[in-house]
């Protein structure tokens, strides 16, 4: 993986922990040599990311809808900074330069991004991996949902695996990176759906 697209909040919780953690997301992939692509902002999770990879020598691509430019959130020091002209665009460009995708805490904009991750890689948008940091619990219940839903039967068994999780940054990349690509809708057969 060379470069993975990281979903996470603009906002700054109180709880400090959260910012240290976004922090060491962009030092740890920098580290990997693994660049950074993320939504462009400057605060918040988002702003931490890219300081942290940036700081440790890491590459940091920026992709930023234009409102939120022209309101002077964009952060100007990523190494590649594109304007786009709204959100649809922005999780393309996403999808376009990187190699998988990786969520830490954040809002309903984060949910938004992970959720259309697994569904562009159910339906064959993508054969990437989607992974999703739970630390401090707090996907905990995200990811009981998502297991809740294949125990109903709306997560076909082909595509249950599409959601990684882990607890670490390390073992969450470790376990992106042995990721096996399942076969999409878009290539099952009537039968199979």
């Amino acid at each position: 993986m060379n470069r993975l697209a990281v979903y996470c909040g603009s906002a700054t919780p109180d709880d400090a922990r959260y910012i240290e953690l976004a922090t060491e997301v962009g030092r740890s992939l920098a580290l990997r040599e693994i660049g950074v692509v993320y939504g462009g902002g400057r605060l918040g999770l988002m702003g931490a990311v890219a300081r942290g990879a940036l700081d440790a020598g890491g590459a940091v691509i920026g992709v930023i809808p234009e409102a939120l430019f022209n309101s002077e959130v964009a952060n100007h020091d990523c190494t590649e900074l594109y304007t786009v002209s709204g959100m649809h665009e922005r999780k393309q460009r996403f999808a376009d330069l990187s190699d998988g995708f990786v969520t830490i805490p954040g809002g309903v904009g984060t949910m938004d991004e992970l959720w259309e991750a697994m569904s562009w890689a159910q339906l064959g948008y993508h054969s990437k991996p989607v992974g999703l940091l739970n630390t401090m619990a707090f996907f905990d219940h995200l990811i009981a949902f998502n297991e809740k839903m294949a125990e109903v039967g709306f997560v076909r068994p082909a595509h249950q695996n599409i959601l990684i999780h882990d607890t670490t940054i390390g073992g969450l990349i470790n376990k992106m990176t042995a990721y096996e690509p399942h076969t999409p809708i878009f290539r099952m057969k009537a039968e199979d759906l």
